[in-house]
């Protein structure tokens, strides 16, 4: 009865791994998961995840489905799915992520974007966003002067 409802399962794609202590210059193509430990500098693209451990310092862009950051990157990441930069993760470079998580201590030193599903509609057109953000700094500045001016005058 058991052995009937039991599917086999297919062995998992090798991983690739730069282990710690390595260093590798070039670009790595794969369509399997990659994991850097050691020292790489060139390009990464990957259909799956590409994982930065902790001791890994990348001088590199790289493009795949996830990245999980906890090591170094110099350099810009593109994902179709999800950016997590861990605790000791540090990024210095720009990002284009569907969803991205920084964890306390993690670092983004760039600029990141959102890419949208093909679903997704903006919540308000860029010219409403716009006109409303004019309008909140203006109200701001306002408020900040009126602010300035009696403490100024205490002060003197």
């Amino acid at each position: 009865m058991f052995k009937e409802s039991k599917k086999k399962l297919s062995a998992p794609v090798t991983d690739t791994l730069l282990a710690n202590g390595t260093s590798f210059e070039g670009t790595v193509e794969a369509e399997a998961n990659i994991r850097i430990d050691g020292h790489f500098q060139g390009d990464i693209r990957s259909t799956r995840t590409v994982i930065i451990g902790e001791t890994a310092v990348v001088r590199s862009d790289i493009i795949a489905r996830d990245v999980v950051l906890a090591g170094k990157v110099f350099g810009s990441i593109t994902t179709e799915g999800r950016l997590t930069i861990t605790p000791t993760g540090e990024l210095y470079g720009n990002t284009a992520a569907t969803a991205l998580v920084i964890s306390e201590g993690g670092v983004l030193d760039g600029t990141s974007q959102m890419i949208r599903t093909k679903d997704a509609e903006p919540l308000t057109s860029a010219n409403d966003s716009n006109d409303s953000n004019d309008e909140s700094l203006a109200r701001s500045d306002k408020s900040q002067e009126n602010n300035q001016a009696p403490l100024q005058s205490e002060a003197g």
